[in-house]
């Protein structure tokens, strides 16, 4: 049984019209500690199958433990979302499902393009921090 339907793969195939390069999926999961975390391995493997510039690579968390720490995954489930050659530091922890699976293809499609969106003057907002800047957002379905 799959998680995606043929109704949001049709539209997911659309919006990856639009991917300009490809894009690293790395999922880290971990069946036994967290059963959740096996079904974003599969919706990731799904989305790889939908679009051959998504690229999936799944890992266990446990006996994966020095490439989940080379990317700073701190739980499961995580989706790092990368680029083909670079890292954008973008990680997703939980199941993305409701308005968090729009957020996780946005992602995928940003990474693709290798731009956030930000306007310019937002960019040197940015680039004039001193000091590095951890954000993590936080969100429910409800």
């Amino acid at each position: 049984m799959t998680l995606i339907t043929e109704e949001v793969a049709a539209q997911l195939r659309e919006e990856f019209k639009e991917l300009k390069n490809d894009v690293r999926l790395a999922v880290f999961s971990q069946a036994l500690a967290e059963p959740v975390s096996e079904e974003v391995k599969r919706m990731a493997l799904e989305l790889g199958e939908l679009e051959p510039r998504i690229k999936v690579e799944a890992y266990n968390f446990v006996l994966d433990q020095e490439k989940a720490e080379s990317l700073g995954i701190k739980r499961i489930p995580a989706v790092a979302v990368m680029g083909a050659e670079k890292d954008h530091g973008i990680r997703l922890y939980g199941l993305p499902t409701g308005y968090e699976f729009g957020s996780f293809i946005d992602a995928i499609l940003d990474v693709s393009r290798g731009e956030s969106g930000l306007s310019d003057e937002t960019k040197a907002g940015l680039a004039a921090l001193e000091k590095p800047v951890h954000i993590q957002v936080f969100s429910t379905p409800t």
